[in-house]
């Protein structure tokens, strides 16, 4: 007798649907139309006779036999890719450095875990850094990889995700937003989000004032939570103490900002060229589920 056997192809894009939100987003993570993501899930109804999804507006939600399936997907897709990398990844060795922002940090510990799962023979170095030092040490060569904020007057990198910026203040305590507004900003030099939030002040005729500087959101984010100061961040950089404020807070809107991975200018060696796939990946999705 036949056993039927489930297309990990198929159960992939369940999980990336899932994971992502949407199909447009999944099919923007997998690089598929939209329409082969929904065929995919449509043939996975079919195969098993059953809603595995239902539409909830423009989301997507799983019915109790599609959190099931997914359950069950998650656990063989681990396996197959557990198996499928001991086999191939035990050949990679080496050493690598990755540069990143300490803002960005939070947006990677899946993916170093996963990196190291699948190439426990390579060393991995994660130095932080602004993005505009973090640039010139990977154009040096002094860093493999470097995800960093891109920058007006040196653009380059590889785009791999946009964001929209936000001002932000305490969850439960913020300062008078008339003028000067208070700001808490990154130092001069440490990033484009200090140039961003001057620019649009200036441009919507709005006066400030500096209350506080550092070189990371660790160290603006007390004064903000303590209401004392307004912060730029990115919606990803959002924490349970802070919230963004919308148009009726009067503040001027803010552009997107984009991440950009550079690559030093020699030929990548295979970990710093897979560590990099496996960047893009975790990030390409978008911040917000269409």
């Amino acid at each position: 007798m036949r056993v039927p056997t489930f297309d990990l192809t198929l159960l992939r894009t369940l999980v990336a649907i899932a994971d992502t939100g949407s199909v447009t987003a999944a099919a923007k993570r997998l690089a598929y139309t939209q329409s082969t993501v929904s065929m995919q899930l449509q043939r996975l109804e079919a195969q098993l006779a059953v809603s595995l999804h239902e539409r909830d507006g423009r989301r997507l939600r799983f019915t109790a036999e599609g959190e099931r399936l997914l359950a069950h997907a998650r656990r063989l897709l681990a396996l197959n890719d557990e198996a499928w990398s001991d086999m191939q990844a035990r050949q990679i060795t080496g050493d690598l450095t990755l540069g990143i922002p300490e803002d960005y940090a939070s947006l990677l510990p899946s993916v170093f875990a996963y990196f190291h799962q699948l190439y426990p023979a390579v060393g991995l170095t994660v130095k932080c850094g602004t993005s505009a030092h973090l640039v010139e040490q990977v154009k040096a060569s002094e860093l493999d990889l470097a995800l960093v904020t891109r920058q007006r007057n040196s653009p380059g990198g590889d785009v791999i995700r946009r964001e929209p910026l936000v001002w932000a203040v305490g969850v439960h305590q913020q300062p008078s937003l008339s003028d000067p507004i208070p700001l808490a900003l990154y130092s001069p030099g440490a990033d484009v989000f200090r140039e961003v939030a001057e620019q649009a002040l200036q441009a919507a005729g709005r006066d400030w004032r500096v209350a506080y500087t550092s070189q990371s959101m660790a160290g603006l984010a007390p004064i903000v939570t303590a209401g004392l100061a307004v912060v730029v961040v990115t919606r990803s950089m959002l924490t349970p103490t802070l919230r963004p404020l919308d148009e009726s807070s009067g503040l001027p809107a803010l552009p997107m900002i984009e991440l950009a991975l550079h690559r030093a200018p020699h030929r990548p060696s295979e970990p710093a060229r897979r560590l990099g796939e496996l960047i893009r990946e975790q990030l390409a999705a978008p911040s917000e589920a269409l």
